[in-house]
């Protein structure tokens, strides 16, 4: 029998009344018979039902509804609205907790998940819920102890009988989070939850136990606190537990805790003869009711994860990506708490932290060699910090770092070899880096180019070839030549393939020619298909097509799907083209129809349309990944343009653009930037910008560049460079290169190579600027200033 909602106390109260008799009118007994069942006194009862009195209390309710074998929850919540309780105290102040449908789960201590790398550039309609992910909950996986679990609630309710269940498992495997879902079917019916926590929890719960009601969840997370508190505090609730567990007229209650291993086994243990026993009321109340938890996943949890990361739980997913063995418990629980340690380190632990980050978001491998770390850690430290370290202030550091959080997480981890399985093996100790500090440092320092001790670092302390070859990879992208030069030598020599690659694009850029030629001759035959591609390009520069064409074979032969299509779109008819035309609109006329429209323009009008609610925008982009499109509106975009019916969708975005929405008028301001309309485009990517939209400001600054708006171009373009866009950064040197500000460009130009500057992975186009030739033409030296002349090295 379900409930309804009563605003009036009086009619709630009615209801109540109205269900205690109809229980009694089933039974057939009379009020003297029905207060020896429930073991009240007749005049109780007699007032419970009289209209005249007051509203009945929560014992008398609950032995009410046991003696007529009514459904307490719904009686509780009619009495709740009777007495117009909103939260603590009963009417007498009696009463304990809260409901549980107010109670928030972290303020249980279920553990706040980690939140999944942030994705896109903060424009779409969904960018904010990916900020708030990190306090909501991700999808729950029932394993076979939650099943214990609801057998055990279910079983509270069926026949109104008192239980506890107490989770032991290891920190962060999910015993916390496992609670709060088993009382999730105990909300609707009015049960109310306390958790016993101030002044201390063990003060707490001896203070109030005796206040607890019927229909009430007693939380005891972290039960070692309670159980195992000292000045024989554990002992004494051990026994007013058993009490509250064992007096029906109080029930139906159900205790909840968690606890380690360690806790449940000391409890558990039996002192030997002549020993002290300083948890015997707490044994006998742990005795039957202990419901173990395994530390990871089994291949049955684990599909049920994946099934639901599919359904679209980034949590999850990231979770299934990044633990290792099954242990997604810990890496959601633990990932909060590293990061927290990661903002709170010390100055020389979190230079550590930095540099092992940078090493692995710039494509070293998992184990980082302590001497490298300690070499390259001192770039990371101002020189205040520098000049007061301690004499062991490495060894203070990783002590600091390999204190594990819950879950048995830690920030740099010293890797233990194994007999049978080794690490690389190394001189010197080596240490890994926490998982989520990696992602989570790839996304706050990807602007930042490492300093001029990490280059060292890596040249005197890393010996593996992958290593050497992908930090050489970045140092030569960030303009450190003679840096990745260094780091490419040894590979090369032992004819590593992108050794041979960067070592050729060095010579190429110094301008020794023959080397670089040589030098890419010897990367492709050892399989570089990005060798042969520079090739191509190279012979495509200078005009010699037939040789070109040859690279190209020979790029497409080794798999190169870029080179493929190049070949396959020279060699492809008008009569093929138009037939992949005709397909495509087939397979387009079949999704409308499969959605119910009867036109493609009907469909694509309604796909418009609800992609500026959230939900839309998400369906949208689920179908754009679905077809291999990044951004969904360029997704969009594409399926108008096959239809011819660029007025409709003009139309659909001037009317969502008219209302304001971000997205619509940047859309709006490509199609006028398309068409030339300057004057539209700018006006529009000008309103979108200003709400926060970074595509729409990108978009205003190149306009504003081609309107021949200096000054406007420049503060957009500025703008997005802040961002961290790098490109950007190097369209103000360009403008100001072009207004003849020779000493402000190049001062552009030293800031985007700066140590602490912009990263310049994504705009070295730039570099082939006159004024950055002449700024570095031999390359950056590892502190970003320009190197003098110097010979690129060969193999060896």
């Amino acid at each position: 029998m379900t409930t309804q909602s009563f605003e009036d106390p009086a009619a709630a109260l009615g209801e109540l009344r109205g269900r205690l008799e109809a229980g009694l009118a089933a039974v057939g007994l009379t009020k003297t018979m029905l207060a020896r069942r429930a073991g009240l006194g007749r005049t109780t009862v007699s007032e419970a039902f009289s209209s005249a009195a007051e509203v009945p209390s929560t014992q008398t309710v609950g032995a009410l509804a046991r003696a007529l074998g009514l459904d307490l929850g719904p009686l509780l919540a009619l009495r709740t609205a009777a007495v117009g309780e909103a939260d603590v105290v009963g009417e007498d102040g009696t009463s304990v907790g809260r409901p549980i449908a107010q109670c928030n789960p972290h303020d249980l201590e279920v553990h706040p998940a980690s939140a999944p790398p942030p994705t896109g550039d903060g424009s779409s309609p969904v960018a904010a819920g990916q900020q708030r992910a990190a306090s909501a909950l991700p999808a729950y996986v029932r394993r076979p102890h939650d099943r214990q679990l609801a057998e055990l609630v279910a079983a509270t309710v069926s026949d109104g009988r008192s239980r506890m269940a107490v989770l032991v498992g290891s920190s962060s495997t999910g015993k916390t989070r496992a609670c709060w879902e088993a009382v999730q079917p105990l909300a609707d019916a009015g049960w109310r939850l306390w958790h016993p926590f101030d002044p201390t929890r063990a003060e707490a719960a001896l203070a109030d136990l005796a206040r607890v009601d019927p229909c009430t969840v007693v939380w005891l997370n972290e039960a070692q606190h309670y159980l195992g508190a000292g000045r024989g505090l554990g002992e004494r609730i051990g026994a007013a537990l058993h009490a509250l567990l064992t007096d029906p007229a109080r029930g139906p209650v159900l205790v909840l805790g968690t606890l380690w291993p360690q806790y449940a086994e000391a409890y558990a243990t039996i002192p030997r003869v002549g020993e002290e026993d300083p948890h015997s009321q707490v044994r006998e109340l742990l005795s039957g009711r202990l419901i173990h938890l395994p530390d990871s996943f089994d291949a049955t949890a684990e599909a049920a994860a994946q099934a639901l990361a599919a359904a679209g739980d980034r949590q999850l997913a990231h979770a299934l990506e990044s633990a290792s063995e099954g242990r997604l418990t810990q890496f959601l629980a633990g990932a909060p708490e590293l990061l927290h340690r990661y903002e709170t380190a010390t100055p020389a632990a979190r230079a550590v932290l930095d540099a092992a980050v940078d090493a692995r978001r710039l494509g070293s491998g998992l184990h980082q060699p302590l001497s490298f770390l300690e070499a390259a850690a001192e770039g990371y430290l101002t020189d205040d910090d520098y000049d007061t370290l301690a004499d062991n202030w490495l060894e203070q550091a990783l002590a600091d770092l390999s204190r594990p959080v819950h879950g048995n997480l830690a920030p740099l981890r010293p890797v233990r070899p194994r007999s049978a399985q080794r690490v690389p093996t190394s001189p010197m100790p080596v240490y890994r880096l926490a998982d989520y500090l990696e992602q989570h440092g790839r996304s706050q320092r990807q602007l930042l180019c490492p300093p001029a001790s990490f280059w060292h670092g890596a040249c005197d302390h890393l010996t593996a070839s992958d290593d050497r070859v992908a930090l050489g990879e970045e140092a030569r992208l960030r303009w450190r030549l003679w840096i990745a030069a260094e780091l490419f030598r040894a590979p090369a020599a032992t004819g590593h393939p992108q050794a041979l690659l960067g070592l050729a694009r060095i010579h190429y850029t110094l301008g020794s020619d023959q080397h670089a030629e040589d030098l890419y001759g010897l990367a492709a035959d050892a399989g570089s298909v990005a060798a042969l591609t520079d090739l191509y390009w190279k012979r495509m520069r200078a005009g010699d097509e037939d040789a070109a064409r040859l690279f190209d074979q020979r790029a497409a032969d080794a798999g190169d799907l870029i080179a493929t299509l190049r070949i396959s779109s020279e060699n492809t008819s008008e009569e093929e083209r138009a037939a992949g035309e005709e397909e495509f609109a087939a397979e387009q006329t079949a999704a409308a129809a499969a959605a119910g429209y009867a036109t493609v323009v009907d469909y694509l009008t309604a796909l418009t349309e609800d992609s500026w609610t959230d939900t839309g925008y998400a369906r949208l982009r689920r179908q754009a990944y679905d077809n291999a499109c990044e951004d969904p509106y360029d997704y969009l975009s594409l399926l108008w343009s096959r239809t011819g019916n660029d007025e409709v969708r003009e139309r659909l975005y001037e009317a969502a653009a008219a209302t304001g929405h971000p997205e619509a008028l940047y859309q709006l301001a490509i199609q006028k930037s398309e068409s030339e309309e300057r004057a539209a485009a700018i006006d529009l990517a000008s309103r979108a910008a200003r709400t926060g939209h970074i595509k729409a400001a990108q978009l205003l600054a190149w306009e504003l560049e081609e309107a021949e708006d200096a000054a406007g171009a420049e503060y957009w373009h500025r703008r997005m460079a802040d961002y961290g866009d790098d490109e950007h950064l190097m369209a103000v040197a360009r403008l100001r290169q072009q207004a003849h500000n020779t000493a402000g460009a190049l001062a552009v130009y030293r800031e985007a190579a700066g140590t602490a500057g912009v990263d310049l992975v994504h705009c070295l186009n730039w570099a082939q600027d006159t004024a950055w030739q002449d700024l570095c033409p031999y390359g950056l030296d590892p502190d970003g200033t320009p190197s003098a002349p110097w010979q690129a090295p060969l193999p060896g």
